[in-house]
């Protein structure tokens, strides 16, 4: 016997005589789960695929049209501030004729009682054209592409309640510069030297604290044999970082990515979202913004399609007219949806544009069924004492339902919770409650392992959570 086939005969004898560890349950708890990875997927049966969703184009809330503005205004940031909307850009403008800048470079700033209607406050802080009459917030080290955020970590000092972060390069001191306010209008450096040093920072740089994992995290570009990538570094007090390391995207090929727009998603913080903005140089220097998510903040599930095409809905073909700026809020009268913005008329001008578009809560990637329908079967988890329902977000089209039924680890049926005893689900809900013919309560599988079996037809499920009954 030749030494390969006598050491595929020992392989073969273990196999059959170790018995084969189970893989463990995930942890689920009672947290919101989305489906833009396979966390929570053993396997797929028949007509049903992960499917990517485009936000719905809306209205222009902002038109660069000021003599301190321009058309090539870009990286801006929106977040909710209590009852209050703020924005941050840049403001530039291109002149054709002479291929050169009409003025230096400004950071603006804008507001909105509702996230589409915007003002451009008189702030009065910095001189423009001999008037301080505009709304320039920063006129110093890193206007290029200035990014703020309000900081959640509960021991932030109040004169640093806001922060920023922006590429610098004073007397040769190239890297990420970083700010203070107390109250997101009047900005001051940190520190008088970059704190973060490896890598390109021609981009929009970002930092946020990251509330799930008690860290600030910061990305920012780089490049790698010859592409623009991103890279991440984490802090616990936002001056000292660690050695930044490339994000990692599995199984996608090597592209340009210019501006990368992570942050936690809202209503699963454990999930980072993000929408870099793909370079395209051999088509017009176009770019177009796709979506990835993470759960440890370097890999990242990444979908090569565009969630904003050049076609949506206009302005978008030209060289950089399609970047998404950094935010995802939720506006006051549209409590199922969320809003995200991106630009369009970059350089054709004479002013640059941005634009709203929504995208419905949880609703980025879904599970989609088809006509002939099909099965998910989730992997084993653990019911804890606090999961007492399942509730589902999904949509169905005519004719299409949604049954769910728990079986044990190995695929058992439940007594009393087949999907045969499942109450169908149809129509278009954020959140829904799963019921049997026995009711809905759960309390009697607690400490059980167990895994979800959905059938699904003509439908959409966008995620799952397992809530305890409120009072």
């Amino acid at each position: 016997m030749s030494i390969r086939l006598f050491c595929h005969a020992v392989f073969c004898l273990l196999l059959l005589t170790c018995p084969l560890r189970a893989a463990e349950p995930v942890q689920l708890g009672t947290r919101l789960e989305l489906f833009v990875d396979d966390f929570l997927i053993e396997k797929m049966n028949g007509d049903v695929s992960h499917h990517l969703h485009r936000p719905e184009p809306k209205e222009v809330v902002l038109v660069t049209d000021e003599p301190w503005e321009g058309n090539t205004c870009a990286y801006y940031t929106i977040f909710r501030d209590g009852d209050l909307y703020r924005m941050y850009y840049r403001g530039s403008h291109h002149q054709e004729e002479t291929k050169k800048a009409g003025h230096p470079e400004v950071t603006c700033y804008a507001e909105s009682k509702d996230g589409v209607h915007w003002i451009k406050p008189n702030l009065g802080l910095f001189e423009f054209d001999g008037s301080k009459e505009n709304n320039i917030v920063w006129d110093g080290i890193g206007t290029h592409n200035f990014v703020a955020f309000k900081d959640t970590n509960p021991d932030c000092p109040k004169e640093a309640k806001y922060k920023g972060m922006a590429r610098g390069r004073p007397r040769g001191k190239r890297g990420l510069y970083i700010y203070q306010s107390a109250d997101a209008i009047n900005w001051n450096l940190m520190r008088d030297e970059p704190v973060i040093t490896k890598g390109k920072f021609d981009s929009q740089n970002l930092a946020f604290w990251d509330d799930h994992a008690n860290i600030y995290r910061e990305y920012h570009r780089t490049f790698v044999n010859g592409k623009r990538a991103i890279m991440t570094g984490t802090s616990k007090d936002y001056v000292t970082w660690t050695e930044p390391v490339l994000l990692k995207y599995p199984e996608t090929p090597a592209e340009h990515l210019y501006t990368n727009a992570v942050l936690p998603y809202p209503r699963t913080p454990h999930i980072l979202i993000g929408f870099p903005t793909r370079y395209l140089p051999n088509e017009r220097q176009r770019v177009e913004p796709i979506f990835m998510a993470s759960r440890d903040g370097v890999t990242f599930r990444r979908w090569l399609e565009p969630v904003i095409p050049e076609s949506a809905p206009q302005d978008r073909r030209g060289n950089r007219s399609n970047y998404m700026g950094w935010g995802l809020v939720e506006l006051p009268d549209r409590p199922d949806h969320y809003s995200v913005y991106a630009t369009e008329a970059y350089y054709t001008g004479p002013d640059s544009r941005l634009r709203r578009f929504e995208y419905r809560k949880d609703g980025f990637v879904s599970i989609r069924a088809g006509d002939d329908g099909g099965e998910l079967i989730t992997k084993p988890f653990v019911l804890n004492e606090m999961a007492e329902r399942l509730k589902v977000n999904f949509k169905t089209n005519d004719g299409g339902t949604v049954r769910v039924g728990l079986e044990t680890a190995d695929g058992k049926p439940i007594a009393g919770y087949e999907i045969n005893n499942c109450v169908p689900l149809s129509g278009d809900h954020i959140q829904r409650n799963v019921a049997w013919k026995n009711g809905s309560d759960l309390n009697s599988l607690e400490g059980k392992t167990v895994r979800l079996r959905f059938q699904l037809k003509k439908a959409d499920l966008y995620s799952l959570q397992l809530q305890p009954w409120l009072p």
